[in-house]
């Protein structure tokens, strides 16, 4: 597992030269609003046809293989326990001054102790990212099941020091800078000139919420490229199994106006960094699946 890191020095060149909406703010653009900026992507090799020439004749074309129902992106599953995750996941510290998140890999209390991912925060942030490519036109569907001790007692969707979650997961897109507006332009022009090469500008976050209803999707408040959806909400079922299910393809029409470009990341993230709180939550495997 690679891991890499995000200095304050960057976060506060970032301030200073890309204000959101040219509004000066020291809190502007947060570690959290960066946690996709390393995120990139991974190209599929594409299922064709085969032609085969024998005895100098066309043998038949070979037919299309068919699309698998699902497409795991993270298979904690398969994981053992007090073991390294599995291959493919990133991590991204988002605060070099604090203690990283902790991420092990344990037994769940159901399904005869399936392992899970535990994730702990104390006044942490740091993330794991999974760089995948898919289609949502073929793959809508989002799902995962996860679990949380508690909620934050600060957390607040609409304001950037309650911007924390027991637990979210980030959708990342591959986004066509083209399709920016001019000042969207230069602040995304001004990020890949700071070293900022593959910066994803439309993500979800798929969030479990502290007050903000379920369902209501709200802008993150550091920046407009990420959209937040609260998949859970409040205390009432804190310490239970939840399994969640959402239609990206739909929510990302719900939230940009728009059709989704391809998927380009899918991360995991507890944090507690803006209000300085504890959280412990546990993550399933995530994968997407045909339309319902």
């Amino acid at each position: 597992m690679q891991h890499f890191s995000v200095g304050p020095n960057a976060y506060f060149a970032l301030f200073v030269l890309l204000p959101d909406t040219f509004s000066l703010s020291p809190e502007i653009n947060h570690p959290n609003s960066l946690l996709f900026m390393r995120l990139s992507v991974r190209t599929l090799a594409a299922l064709g046809l085969t032609a085969v020439l024998l005895a100098g004749l066309a043998a038949p074309v070979l037919p299309e293989k068919a699309l698998p129902e699902k497409i795991v992106v993270a298979a904690f599953s398969e994981a053992l326990p007090g073991q390294p995750l599995p291959d493919g996941f990133e991590t991204l510290s988002l605060d070099d001054d604090g203690p990283p998140t902790e991420y092990t890999v344990v037994r769940a209390d159901r399904l005869g102790g399936t392992p899970v991912v535990k994730a702990v925060a104390r006044n942490a942030a740091t993330g794991l990212v999974k760089r995948r490519r898919i289609d949502p036109s073929e793959y809508p569907v989002l799902e995962w099941s996860w679990k949380v001790e508690h909620v934050l007692e600060q957390g607040d969707a609409t304001k950037k020091s309650g911007d924390d979650y027991p637990a979210r997961i980030y959708v990342t897109f591959d986004y066509d800078p083209s399709k920016l507006g001019f000042f969207e332009k230069i602040k995304y022009r001004s990020l890949r000139t700071m070293g900022y090469d593959d910066v994803p500008l439309r993500a979800l976050n798929y969030v479990w919420a502290s007050q903000t209803p379920v369902g209501k999707i709200v802008p993150n408040p550091y920046t407009d490229w990420v959209m937040t959806v609260p998949v859970e909400s409040g205390c009432a079922h804190c310490g239970e199994w939840r399994t969640a299910r959402r239609n990206v393809r739909a929510d990302y029409r719900a939230a940009f106006g728009e059709e989704p470009p391809p998927v380009s990341g899918v991360a995991i993230l507890t944090d507690t960094d803006n209000t300085g709180e504890t959280a412990t939550a546990y993550y399933g495997d995530i994968q997407f699946v045909e339309d319902e």
